[in-house]
């Protein structure tokens, strides 16, 4: 361990001890605050802020996220920064409902429950709680998952509620030669029912405004659905009844699931609406939905969207394409919400990292 600091952070008071090992958003992680923060790797600028005083030494980073000049000027990555002294940070961007959560980051020891096919390149992973035997956090965020014995992870949203605390759900994209998500395929290397897994949790903003009563669109694709279905499972609960539509883009009728729930859910909030909609329909499949990128569907469907919030979540390609539709309807900007994921190193995730990771409870070596 290194010396530790101070940390104050402007405009919102609050104040934080920091490790020189560990990075500011890390330290802010531990001590149950929740600052802006997307990839955590320096790649996608969602924690960039400002130094105001004090000295700090940051880890690599993409300039994609902070250039040069940035740098020069003063601008800091929170999820490569080391503080060096007592530092007073401005944050650029920040939910206050959010930095109050009082939410430590957990390692949890979990087991493999349940391993099941949702579509052919999207599979259903459901884990038990170990140790601890439950966990606190907020429908929509996500966890970071640790491939067995290693100390490569793969972040993924949870589609679960805090009803069902003692377990956690993953809607998983299997890329071809993922990392991670190729390990959910059936075979002797692979990932399987009884395997002990390590996990953190939780993270990310993408969560629910509860104290807004305005209408809201989703947005989502592929393994997108995870997030949105824990935010729509916990507005069933909860009896929640804000307006909302849920656009779902796939390519083929093959590549939609649980539209069974989906459809309880309409039932179950009143104004809620789900909308799939096909890329790639063909006359044979007898679709008769809404046709066209999920972003096309949107545009051709909703009016003007002031005062009200969207949710996005899915494939990067598809948010960027979401956010200036959104836009163009009335919606200002901090009125739309997404985690930033990035893809680096290989199909999937960050880069591995192949050495001896979180070190499951009693087990052998």
């Amino acid at each position: 361990m290194g010396n530790k600091h101070k940390v104050y952070f402007e405009p919102v008071g609050k104040e934080i001890e920091v490790d020189e090992d560990e990075t500011i958003l890390d330290a802010a992680f531990r001590q149950g605050v929740m600052l802006m923060h997307g990839c955590k790797e320096g790649q996608c600028s969602a924690c960039k802020s400002f130094l105001l005083d004090g000295d700090l030494e940051m880890d690599d980073y993409s300039t994609f996220a902070l250039n040069e000049f940035e740098s020069d000027e003063g601008f800091v990555l929170l999820c490569r920064s080391h503080a060096y002294s007592d530092l007073e940070v401005e944050l650029l961007s920040f939910r206050e409902e959010m930095l109050d959560t009082g939410i430590p980051i957990q390692l949890v020891y979990t087991e493999v429950e349940e391993i099941e096919s949702l579509t052919h390149d999207i599979k259903r992973l459901v884990l038990k709680l170990v140790d601890p035997p439950e966990m606190t956090f907020i429908p929509g965020q996500y966890a970071e998952l640790y491939i067995p014995g290693t100390e490569t992870h793969r972040a993924y949203s949870m589609a679960n509620t805090t009803e069902t605390d003692k377990r956690a759900e993953f809607i998983i994209k299997v890329f071809p030669g993922g990392r991670f998500s190729s390990l959910l395929e059936e075979g002797e290397d692979g990932i399987s029912v009884g395997d002990r897994m390590a996990m953190k949790v939780p993270f990310g903003m993408f969560t629910l405004r509860e104290k807004s009563e305005g209408d809201m669109v989703f947005i989502g694709g592929g393994s997108g659905m995870a997030p949105i279905l824990s935010i729509l499972r916990h507005m069933a609960e909860k009896g929640i009844e804000r307006g909302a539509t849920y656009y779902y883009g796939a390519r083929t009728p093959q590549d939609l699931f649980y539209l069974d729930e989906l459809k309880e859910i309409e039932e179950r909030i009143p104004g809620f609406r789900f909308v799939p909609a096909l890329s790639e329909a063909v006359p044979e499949d007898g679709w008769e939905g809404e046709t066209g990128l999920i972003t096309d569907v949107v545009q051709r469907l909703e009016g003007a969207l002031n005062g009200k919030e969207a949710y996005l979540a899915g494939p990067p390609p598809m948010i960027d394409a979401a956010i200036p539709v959104l836009m163009r309807k009335g919606l200002d900007e901090e009125s739309i919400y997404y985690d930033k994921f990035t893809t680096t190193g290989e199909a999937e995730g960050t880069a591995t990292k192949e050495e001896s990771g979180p070190d499951f409870p009693g087990r052998a070596g």
